[in-house]
């Protein structure tokens, strides 16, 4: 195969069907032709996408929150986040996640960019944000959310990613994205 030639990569979808229709995500099979004509299936989760938010204090202090992760089966340590609503800016999800889990609201966001999680089948955009000046005004969990939140030092957290200690992708993006924005390492 010739790697330098310019083809159109196109799928054409041909059908799909909803299999499975939930309240996080639907799941969507598609028969699609191929640039070379061949057709081929396509297993494909449509997700709403959701937010994060990394809330740095004056200090240099990070927010996170811990929380149990079923498909792990373990607690996983992460920046606050959740999904987008239909039609929802994904900055006011990240400023209601951030006030839900931490109680904390933010005086300065700052727009870290989109992180695309698994794009070999699953439609989920992560959009991402740094939260500073914050002020505590309580948390507000949502029913059936139990986590803890953890203030720690962002060197601290910058370096538990590094050493993958915190393997959330969201996650870790948003502190490396963070880092370069607040010149760590510099």
């Amino acid at each position: 195969m010739n790697q330098n030639r310019d083809i159109d990569l196109t799928e054409k979808t041909i059908s799909s069907e909803t299999v499975f229709h939930g309240k996080v995500f639907d799941c969507i099979v598609k028969q699609v032709t191929l640039c070379d004509g061949r057709t081929a299936r396509r297993e494909i989760i449509k997700h709403n996408g959701g937010a994060c938010i990394l809330p740095i204090d004056s200090e240099g202090n990070a927010y996170m929150v811990k929380q149990f992760r079923s498909p792990f089966e373990e607690i996983m340590f992460e920046a606050p986040a959740g999904k987008l609503e239909i039609n929802e800016d994904p900055r006011d999800c990240a400023i209601r996640e951030l006030r839900e889990e931490t109680g904390y609201v933010a005086g300065k966001v700052t727009d870290l960019g989109v992180m695309v999680c698994s794009p070999g089948y699953c439609s989920e955009k992560i959009s991402m944000f740094l939260a500073e000046d914050l002020s505590f005004e309580g948390t507000d969990p949502d029913d059936g959310e139990f986590l803890n939140v953890i203030k720690i030092p962002f060197s601290k957290i910058y370096e538990m990613t590094m050493n993958n200690e915190i393997t959330d992708a969201k996650t870790c993006i948003c502190i490396l994205k963070a880092a370069g924005r607040l010149g760590y390492g510099k």
